[in-house]
C-alpha cells in the first residue's frame, strides 16, 4: 500500500507541476556550466536517495539541486564554420554517424560500438560528436565546437543554432518526401535503441552521458524551430522507450535478487552464508540505485518532453508521442498502466488529425489484447466507450476500421462487453461503400453471430452452418438497413467465406422442409446467389472497389475451383429449385442467374449431365410461358443468350428448345392478328396477343427472330392502332420492341453475310417506315409508349448512321439520316419530357422515392441516347444547344452527361463546339427578352456561362481560336437589330454574359477583340453599362469587380469606388478590406515551416521584443490531479492563449538596436504565434460544449453518414 500511495502521490505532483513556461527551464535551472576537470579519476557519484522497492515512471519531481548538477554536466555548444574533426584518425565523426543512419546500409551495432570507443577515449569529444550528429539530423548546417561546448549553456547554444539555422529548403530529414523519409526515420530510431541497449549495463548510470543527452533533447524539443522540435522529440521518446525496457529488466533482477536474499536470510543462523548475504545485500542496494537513476531520467523525459509534445501543433509529433506511450504502457504496466497515463490516450481520441487518432486507437488495441490489463482499463472503458463508439463514423476510414477492431476486442475481453444497442451502431457499416470499413464491420458481425450460435446450439442439435444461415437471414430481414444482399455477403466474405460457400447446406434448407418461412426462403436464395457471384467472379459489388486489383495465380486457381464446385453441385439441383419456385417471380428471377456463373463446358463433359441440361431448358421454357413480368422474361433471355452461344457443343439443343418456344408464341400472336387489325378482338384476345408478343420481344434480345417474319405484322398493327386511336400500352410497346429487334438483327445479318441489293433496299425501306411510326409515337399521351419509341429511335439511328457504315462498308447502302421533322420532334421531346419537372413534382407530392429514382434513371438514359447521336454525328452540333442550355439548371441530375457531351464536342470540332456554346446562350437570352426581363434571369444565364467557360480547360493556347470565334459571334449578336423590334440594339446586354468568357483569352486576343468591339459598336453605345463592363473584362479585370464598381457608381456619386483588385479570399470568407488585417481574418493560416521567411510583426517601440516561446503546445490546461479523470469530468477544453505582454516594470531598460535586429531575425525562424492561436481555436471547436465525450467534427453526423454509406 505504501508503494501505491507513493505512486499516486508522485502522479499528483506531476499533474500539479506548473505548465507555464519551459519545462526544460523549470527542471534544469540555467546555471553556468562547470568546465570539465583535467582527465584523471572520476569524481565520486553523488549520494543517492533511499527509494522504495519500485519507483513510478511518473514519480515526484527530482531534487532541484540534483537536477542542477545534471544540467551543469550537460552539453554546451556554439555554431562553428568548421566541422568537428576526429580526435584520432580511428575515431568516428558526426558526419559518419549521420551518413550511416541516412543511408540505412550500415550495421547500427557497429556504428554505435565505434562511437562508444571514441567516447571511452574522451568523454567530452565523444559527447560532442553525438551532439553534432543530433544537430545534423535536424537539418541544421551549424556545428558545435569544443569551445562552445565548454563555455555555453544548453539554452544559449540552442538559441545560437536557431539564429544560424541556414536552411536551403523547408524540408528537413524527418519530413523529406519519398522512401528516404522512412529509411532515415527507421535508422534514427534504430540508433537510439541500439545506443541504450549497448549502454544499459554501465554508461546509463555514470551520471554524465544520458543526463546530458536528455537535457539537450529536452531543450531542443522546446524549440520553436519545427526541425529541432520534431527530431529531438522523436529521439527523446525512443531513448525513453529504451530506458523503460532497462527499468523492467532492473526490476526483474531486483525481485530475483531480493527473493534470493530472503531465502538465504530465512535459514538458521549456522546455515547462513554471511558473505553471500553481504554480496546479495550490496547487489540489492546497487540495483535500487540503478533503478532510481533510470526512474529519474524517465521522469525527466516524461515531464520535460512527452507531457508537452503529445499536444504539439505538429501532428507527426503528437502521433509519435502517442505511439511510444502505447509501448510504455504495454512494456511496463506496473509504472505506466494507470489512470494518470491512460488519460492522455483518452484525450487524444478527440484529436483533429486522423494520424494521431489512428496511433491512439492502435495503442489501445495493444492494451486490450492483454487479458491481465482488463481490470486496470475498466475506468478508462467506462469513461471513453461512448467516444470510441462515435468514432466508427470517423471521416477517415482507416481510423474507423481500427476503432471497430478495438470495439471487437473490448466486446470479447471485458465482462460487460458491448450492449446490443451499442453493437447496433456498428451493424449498418456492413453496407458501407468503403470495402475495408465494411469488412471490419463484417468481422464484428460474424463474431457476434457466432457467439449467439454457440449459446443457441447448446439447446438445439442444428449444425453450425444451418444455424448461421438462419440467424444471418433473421439479421438481414430484421435490420432493414439495406435491400441488396451483395454488400452484406461481400462484407462477410473475408471472415465467413467458407461458411458462405456451403452450397450443400443452403440447397438442403431450400429443398427440404426446414421450417423456413416464405420471406426467409427468398432471403436465403438472394444471399446464395450473391455468394455464387462473389465466388465465381471474385469482384466486389458496384460502388465498393479498392482500385485495380490484379488476381494472383493462387487467387485465380481458387476462383476456378469455386466455379467448378458450384457447377458440379447446382447442375442436378437447379432444375429442382426452379420447379419448386417456378410460380414465384422474385425467387425464380434470382435462380435463373445461377447458370451465368457456371462452367458451362461441364454440360458436355459427361452424357449423364445432358439430361440435366434438358431439364434446365424445359424449366426455362415453362417459366417463360407462365410469367409476364419483365424481370423474369429478361432473366430467361439472358440465360437463353448464354446457352445458345456457339462456343458450346450443346448450343444446338438450346437453339432447338427456344426455337420451338418461339414457334408456339408466334403462332399464338398470329391467331389474334386479324381480329386485332379488324377491330373485332375482345379484351381477352388483346391480352393474349399482348402477352405472347411481350414474350417474343423479350426473347428477341437474345435470339435472332428475323426468321419468323414478324416485322410486317408488328408494323401493320402499330399503324392500325395509331390510326384508330386504340392505344393498348402492353400491345403497342411489345410491337415496337419486336419490330426494332427485327431491324437490329437484320443489320447484324447484313454485316455477317452478303445480302442482295433488293434485300438491302427492302431493309432500308423498313427502317424508314419504322422511324416514321416511332416519330408519330413521340406525341402520344401514353408515357411508356412514348419513352420506348424515343429510346428505340436513338438506338436505330445510331446503328444505321454514317459512322457505323464507315466501319462496315457493307452498310453504306443502309445509311438512314433523320429528317428535319424527326430532329425537331426529338428535340421537342427532350424539352418536354426530359428537361421537365412536372412528373418529378407529382412524385414528390406522393412521396414515392423509388418511383422518382426510376423516373430519373429513365430520363438519364434518354438524354444519353440523344447526346450519343450528337457525338457520333447523326445530329449536327447545333442540336446540342437544347442540351447545353440546361447544364446549370439540371446539373445535379444530368451534369455528368452534359459535361461529357461538351468535352466530346470539342474533340469533334473545337470551333463549332464554341459556337454551339455561344448559340445556346443566345437562345436563352432571346427567350428571356420575350418574357418579363429581370436581372435574376440574366444572372442565371451568367451562371450558366461561368460553368460553360470552365469547360475550356487551362491550356489557353489550345482553346485560343475557339474562344475568339465565340466572342466574335457574341459581339455580332449583341449589335444586330431585329427588324420586328423598335428598340435599337436590344441584345447589347448579352455582352455581360459574354464577359464571363474573357478571363480565358490571351492578351493579344483581348486587344483584337477590343478593336472588333469598337468597330461593331456605335459611338453612342460605348458609354452603355454593358459595353463598358465587357470592354473592361477584355482589359483584364474580372466582370464581378467591374459589376461591383458599376453598382457602386450607380448607388451614389459621393461614395468612394471599390478597390478593383482581385479578391483572393475564398467564397464565404470575410474580405480583408473589411476586417482591416489579414491576421484578424477568419481564414485559416497557411501551414509554414518554422524556417520560412516572413515579414516580422510590427511591435511598439517601447515594448521589448519577446524571446522565443518556450513551449509550442496546443494550449491544453493540465488537470490538477488524476482525480479529474477518475471523477469523469468533461474533456478539457483547449483554450487559445494570448501572447504574453510584458508590463513596463518587467521590460527593464530598452535593448540596443543590434539585439532588436537579432530578435527580428529570429521571427523568420519561429512559427507565428497567431498561427498557433488559430490552430488552437480550430482545435477547440472539436469539443462539444455540453459533454466531452460526444463525437467532435472528426466524424460525420449519423444522418449524413447513412446517406454516404449506401450506394
Amino acid at each position: 500500500m505504501d508503494d501505491v500511495d507513493a505512486i499516486l502521490e508522485s502522479l499528483e505532483e506531476l499533474d500539479d507541476f506548473s505548465d507555464s513556461g519551459s519545462d526544460y527551464e523549470a527542471m534544469m535551472k540555467s546555471t553556468k556550466r562547470r568546465k570539465p576537470a583535467v582527465p584523471g579519476p572520476q569524481p565520486p557519484k553523488r549520494p543517492r536517495r533511499k527509494a522504495a522497492s519500485r519507483v513510478s515512471s511518473s514519480p515526484s519531481p527530482p531534487n532541484p539541486s540534483l537536477l542542477q548538477q545534471q544540467h551543469s554536466r550537460g552539453t554546451s555548444r556554439r555554431a562553428s564554420p568548421r566541422p568537428v574533426g576526429r580526435v584520432n584518425e580511428e575515431n568516428i565523426s558526426a558526419e559518419d554517424i549521420y551518413d550511416a543512419v541516412y543511408s540505412g546500409k550500415s550495421a547500427m551495432v557497429t556504428v554505435v560500438d565505434e562511437w562508444l570507443d571514441s567516447y571511452k577515449q574522451s568523454r567530452e569529444e565523444g559527447l560532442l560528436v553525438l551532439i553534432n550528429f543530433i544537430v545534423r539530423s535536424c537539418g541544421c548546417k551549424g556545428v558545435v565546437s569544443r569551445e562552445m561546448f565548454d563555455s555555453m549553456q544548453n539554452a544559449e547554444i540552442i538559441g545560437t543554432l536557431t539564429k544560424e539555422f541556414n536552411e536551403d529548403s523547408v524540408n528537413y530529414p524527418l519530413c523529406t518526401p519519398g522512401p528516404q523519409l522512412k529509411r532515415f526515420k527507421n535508422g534514427l530510431c534504430e540508433f537510439a535503441r541500439v545506443l541504450v541497449r549497448s549502454c544499459r549495463n554501465s554508461l546509463i548510470y555514470n551520471e554524465h552521458l544520458f543526463p546530458a543527452l536528455l537535457a539537450l533533447l529536452t531543450g531542443l524539443s522546446d524549440s520553436q524551430v519545427r526541425a529541432f522540435r520534431h527530431t529531438s522529440t522523436l529521439l527523446a521518446i525512443k531513448l525513453m522507450t529504451g530506458l523503460v525496457e532497462v527499468a523492467v529488466i532492473v526490476s526483474v533482477q531486483l525481485q530475483t535478487t531480493q527473493r534470493r536474499y530472503d531465502t538465504e536470510n530465512s535459514k538458521r543462523a549456522h546455515d547462513r552464508a554471511s558473505d553471500r548475504l553481504e554480496e546479495l545485500k550490496a547487489s540489492i542496494s546497487e540495483m535500487r540505485e540503478n533503478q532510481e537513476e533510470v526512474s529519474s531520467m524517465m521522469n525527466a523525459t516524461f515531464r520535460g518532453v512527452f507531457v508537452h509534445r503529445y499536444r504539439d501543433r505538429l501532428p507527426e509529433i503528437r502521433a509519435a508521442c502517442i505511439e511510444e506511450l502505447g509501448v510504455w504502457l504495454k512494456t511496463d504496466p506496473e509504472d505506466f498502466l494507470n489512470d494518470g497515463c491512460l488519460k492522455y490516450l483518452g484525450w487524444t481520441l478527440h484529436d483533429k488529425q486522423s494520424p494521431v487518432r489512428l496511433q491512439c486507437v492502435r495503442a489501445l488495441q495493444g492494451l486490450y489484447q492483454e487479458k491481465e490489463f482488463i481490470g486496470r482499463l475498466e475506468l478508462f472503458t467506462s469513461r471513453f466507450k461512448e467516444r470510441m463508439l462515435s468514432m466508427v463514423l470517423d471521416k477517415d476510414s482507416e481510423v474507423a476500421v481500427e476503432v471497430i477492431n478495438l470495439l471487437l476486442l473490448i466486446h470479447q475481453t471485458t465482462e460487460e462487453g458491448l450492449a446490443e444497442e451499442e453493437c447496433g451502431r456498428i451493424y449498418p457499416l456492413v453496407y458501407a461503400s468503403n470495402r475495408g470499413l465494411a469488412s471490419a464491420a463484417g468481422v464484428f458481425l460474424y463474431n457476434k453471430l457466432k457467439s449467439v450460435i454457440s449459446s443457441d446450439n447448446q439447446e438445439s442439435e442444428k449444425s453450425d452452418s444451418a444455424a448461421f444461415f438462419q440467424i444471418l437471414i433473421s439479421f438481414y430481414i430484421q435490420s432493414e438497413f439495406h435491400e441488396h444482399g451483395a454488400y452484406l455477403v461481400d462484407s462477410l466474405w473475408s471472415v465467413a467465406g467458407s461458411v458462405l460457400r456451403d452450397w450443400e447446406t443452403m440447397t438442403m434448407l431450400l429443398l427440404t422442409e426446414s421450417g423456413l418461412m416464405y420471406e426467409e426462403e427468398g432471403t436465403l436464395i438472394e444471399l446464395m446467389m450473391c455468394a455464387i457471384r462473389q465466388a465465381a467472379q471474385g469482384t466486389p459489388p458496384v460502388g465498393r472497389t479498392q482500385g485495380k486489383k490484379i488476381l494472383s495465380m493462387k487467387d485465380k486457381k481458387v476462383q476456378e475451383q469455386d466455379r467448378r464446385r458450384i457447377t458440379t453441385h447446382f447442375i442436378p439441383l437447379l432444375p429442382q429449385l426452379l420447379a419448386k419456385y417456378s410460380a414465384d417471380a422474385s425467387k425464380v428471377t434470382l435462380l435463373l442467374g445461377a447458370p451465368l456463373h457456371f462452367d458451362l463446358e461441364m454440360y458436355s463433359s459427361a452424357p449423364t449431365l445432358e439430361k440435366h441440361l434438358d431439364s434446365l431448358l424445359g424449366q426455362t421454357c415453362s417459366i417463360v410461358e407462365k410469367h409476364t413480368e419483365l424481370t423474369v422474361l429478361e432473366a430467361c433471355a439472358h440465360l437463353a443468350s448464354a446457352l445458345c452461344s456457339d462456343c458450346y457443343t450443346f448450343s444446338s439443343r438450346a437453339h432447338l428448345a427456344f426455337s420451338q418456344l418461339l414457334d408456339a408464341l408466334t403462332e399464338c400472336f398470329s391467331s389474334y392478328l386479324n381480329d386485332l387489325l379488324q377491330g373485332t378482338a375482345d379484351d381477352d384476345d388483346i391480352y393474349s396477343a399482348a402477352t405472347a408478343l411481350k414474350r417474343v420481344a423479350a426473347l428477341s434480345s437474345a435470339k435472332d427472330v428475323t426468321g419468323w417474319k414478324l416485322f410486317n405484322s408488328c408494323l401493320q398493327l402499330l399503324k392500325n392502332r395509331m390510326e384508330s386511336g386504340e392505344l393498348d400500352k402492353e400491345l403497342m410497346v411489345s410491337a415496337l420492341k419486336c419490330a426494332a429487334f427485327h431491324l437490329m438483327w437484320a443489320e447484324v445479318n447484313a454485316v455477317n453475310s452478303t445480302p442482295s441489293e433488293a434485300d438491302l433496299k427492302l431493309l432500308k425501306k423498313e427502317v424508314h417506315s419504322f422511324c416514321r411510326v416511332c416519330q408519330a409515337c413521340l406525341s402520344v399521351n401514353e408515357a411508356e409508349m412514348r419513352d420506348q419509341a424515343f429510346e428505340l429511335l436513338c438506338d436505330l439511328l445510331l446503328l444505321y448512321s454514317t459512322s457505323s457504315a464507315r466501319s462496315e462498308p457493307a452498310l453504306q447502302a443502309l445509311v438512314h439520316l433523320p429528317s428535319d421533322s424527326l430532329r425537331s420532334e426529338m428535340a421537342a421531346f427532350l424539352l418536354d419530357y426530359v428537361f421537365s419537372d412536372s412528373e418529378d413534382s407529382a412524385l414528390n407530392d406522393e412521396g414515392d422515392e423509388e418511383m422518382r429514382i426510376t423516373l430519373l434513371q429513365r430520363k438519364r438514359n434518354q438524354l444519353a441516347g440523344y447526346c450519343k447521336l450528337v457525338v457520333y454525328g447523326v445530329l449536327d452540333l447545333s442540336a446540342a444547344t437544347d442540351v447545353f442550355k440546361h447544364y446549370s439548371k439540371y446539373f445535379k441530375d444530368f451534369g455528368d452527361i452534359i459535361k461529357e457531351t461538351v468535352s466530346k464536342s470539342k474533340l469533334i470540332s473545337p470551333i463549332m463546339s464554341a459556337k454551339t456554346v455561344c448559340l445556346s446562350l443566345q437562345q436563352l437570352f432571346s427567350e428571356m427578352l420575350t418574357e418579363d426581363y429581370s436581372r435574376r434571369d440574366l444572372g442565371e444565364i451568367r451562371d450558366l456561362a461561368k460553368r460553360l467557360a470552365m469547360s475550356f480547360g487551362i491550356d489557353l493556347h489550345r482553346v485560343r481560336k475557339p474562344l475568339v470565334a465565340l466572342h466574335m459571334d457574341g459581339i455580332r449578336f449583341a449589335f444586330q437589330d431585329p427588324q420586328d423590334v423598335e428598340e435599337q440594339h436590344p441584345n447589347v446586354t448579352f455582352l455581360e454574359i459574354l464577359s464571363e468568357f474573357s478571363f480565358k483569352l490571351l492578351q493579344q486576343d483581348r486587344a483584337q477583340l477590343v478593336g472588333i468591339l469598337q468597330s461593331e459598336c456605335p459611338d453612342a453605345a460605348l458609354s452603355w453599362t454593358s459595353v463598358k463592363m465587357y470592354q473592361r473584362s477584355l482589359e483584364g479585370r474580372s466582370s464581378k469587380a467591374v459589376e461591383q464598381e458599376e453598382e457602386g457608381e450607380a448607388a451614389s456619386s459621393l461614395d468612394t469606388p471599390a478597390t478593383k483588385r482581385r479578391r483572393i479570399a475564398p467564397q464565404g470568407s470575410v474580405s480583408s478590406t473589411v476586417r482591416g488585417s489579414w491576421l484578424d481574418s477568419s481564414l485559416p493560416p497557411p501551414i509554414l515551416t518554422s524556417t520560412a521567411q516572413r515579414q516580422p510583426a510590427k511591435q511598439p517601440a517601447s515594448r521589448k521584443p519577446r524571446a522565443a516561446e518556450p513551449d509550442i503546445s496546443s494550449g491544453l490546461t493540465e488537470p490538477e490531479s488524476e482525480d479529474e479523470f477518475s471523477s469523469g469530468s468533461h474533456m478539457l477544453k483547449v483554450k487559445p492563449t494570448k501572447g504574453r505582454q510584458l508590463s513596463s516594470s518587467q521590460t527593464g531598460p530598452s535593448v540596443d538596436h543590434q539585439d532588436l535586429d537579432s530578435h527580428l531575425t529570429l521571427l523568420s525562424l519561429i512559427e507565428d504565434e497567431d498561427e498557433e492561436q488559430a490552430e488552437i481555436e480550430g482545435y477547440e471547436s472539436d469539443s462539444d460544449q455540453e459533454s466531452g465525450y460526444t463525437p467532435p467534427s472528426t466524424s460525420h453526423t449519423p444522418a449524413s453518414v447513412l446517406d454516404e454509406l449506401f450506394d
